[in-house]
């Protein structure tokens, strides 16, 4: 089994609920860093704020680095449980 493959996410029930979990979390930290960026592109307007904004723009930078970061740990989660599947298939037989 590898990593980003599609047969992964569909193997089962559990699988499907895993990778549509992952992808709601995923589509939360996409819209909370195109708001921080967003916000804090405003905020740019008025000198006062730029303290604020650039606090923005940092949170958008984390959270558009913890976008490939969910990714992959929900690949991995995938991959494990493609191996207990096979584990158990392998006990039953």
């Amino acid at each position: 089994m590898k990593l980003f493959r599609h047969e992964n996410r569909e193997r089962s029930h559990a699988t499907r609920r895993v990778y549509a979990l992952y992808e709601l979390a995923y589509t939360a930290v996409d819209f909370g860093a195109a708001i921080c960026f967003l916000v804090g592109s405003v905020l740019f307007f008025w000198p006062a704020a730029e303290t604020p904004a650039v606090w923005l723009f940092t949170i958008g930078s984390g959270l558009f680095l913890a976008k490939p970061a969910i990714r992959l740990a929900r690949e991995v989660k995938l991959l494990r449980m493609g191996r207990y599947e096979e584990l158990a298939e392998r006990v039953e037989r």
